[in-house]
């Protein structure tokens, strides 16, 4: 779900030739990334919410192809796992962060409104710069904290949603989103990466029934996308929580057995 999967320094040493070659092409789709989340901003200040949600999604379908094509065409640099950061932070920090200001802050009024952008903001920053310092050390199955497109994919789809339904006019909500959803980025709650997933292994079959069952119900709810997407990235968000509270009451069990 976030990348956030920098391209990693590859040890193999291509070709000159192949490097040169498509050393411009990861790089281009992450200025596509760019691109998006300043589209979504724009967007955002003329209050058209629905494309600018749809701007902050199309980002992370760029955000999911660099660094894959990155590791594919072996071109991995220091250079775009850097820009790559910095667009992540335009397109899930300040873009989310305004689009949902313009939308739904601004009526609150005052400083409040504001400093729960900011909040947003600064948290997602911060996600940003550990998750760049602990590349190397942490665990490849789980993000330390919720993703920041992510994040960005729950403000996205709750403006969408709320948008095509007309259904605005929901400041408290968005506040507390964009506090909780800025704070849960910096936590140390364990979020599953699905990193390493291999699909050129033996698939087990209720995966394959799983993702049959959500392609057919992507395929029947293409009415309802915006909801569709809003609930998913929300489900995503909740599931740290759940498997937090999980761990947490298995630790006082096990602790209780002891002392029995």
């Amino acid at each position: 779900m976030e990348s956030e999967s920098k391209p990693e320094l590859s040890t193999e040493s291509p070709s000159p030739s192949r490097r040169q070659r498509f050393f411009w092409l990861p790089n281009a789709i992450t200025i596509c990334g760019l691109f998006s989340g300043f589209y979504a901003i724009v967007q955002g200040m003329n209050h058209e919410f629905g494309l600018a949600a749809i701007g902050i999604f199309a980002a992370m379908i760029f955000d999911g192809l660099d660094g894959r094509v990155a590791r594919l065409t072996q071109t991995q640099s220091a250079f775009g796992a850097q820009f790559d950061s910095l667009a992540d932070m335009v397109a899930f920090g300040a873009a989310p962060a305004l689009v949902l200001y313009e939308a739904e802050l601004r009526s609150i009024g005052g400083k409040l409104a504001w400093v729960a952008a900011f909040i947003y903001v600064g948290c997602a920053a911060l996600r940003l710069a550990r998750f760049n310092t602990n590349i190397d050390s942490e665990d490849k199955s789980y993000f330390q904290g919720l993703p920041s497109p992510a994040a960005a994919g729950v403000i996205a789809g709750f403006i969408w949603a709320t948008t095509a339904n007309d259904f605005q006019r929901l400041p408290w909500v968005a506040w507390i989103l964009a506090v909780t959803l800025g704070f849960t980025m910096v936590s140390n709650i364990k979020y599953y990466s699905g990193k390493k997933i291999n699909l050129r292994k033996a698939v087990p079959f209720s995966v394959v029934v799983l993702i049959s069952f959500f392609v057919i119900l992507v395929i029947n709810s293409a009415d309802n996308l915006p909801e569709l997407l809003f609930l998913t990235f929300l489900s995503y968000f909740l599931s740290g929580f759940v498997a937090w509270l999980v761990v947490y009451f298995k630790r006082r069990r096990a602790q209780r057995d002891l002392r029995e």
